[in-house]
């Protein structure tokens, strides 16, 4: 039987899940912080080992995208104000 706090997290992440380009995707600012890692950090590592992946892993938000996730969230409980898009990854 799961506990309060796992179902707790559970459903936080599960919130953290979108549908974008038919994919169910998470943000890069929350699949570093479920990794406890800093974003630079888990965007850089991915980057140097792309062959490691498949080709559709990761991709990165266009304006359009970006623009509809921030209207989305009054808070920015997504990652809040960039420099650039963030990263988008899939299964």
């Amino acid at each position: 039987m799961k506990s309060r706090a796992d179902i707790v997290r559970q459903r936080v992440i599960e919130n953290q899940i979108f549908m974008m380009r038919g994919h169910k995707v998470m943000l890069s600012v929350h699949l570093a912080e479920l990794y406890g890692v800093e974003t630079r950090a888990l965007n850089q590592a991915v980057k140097r080992n792309t062959k490691r992946f498949p080709p559709d892993f990761m991709f990165k938000l266009n304006q359009a995208e970006f623009s509809s996730l921030k209207s989305q969230f009054v808070t920015s409980s997504w990652g809040g104000l960039r420099r650039g898009r963030p990263y988008a990854f899939t299964e």
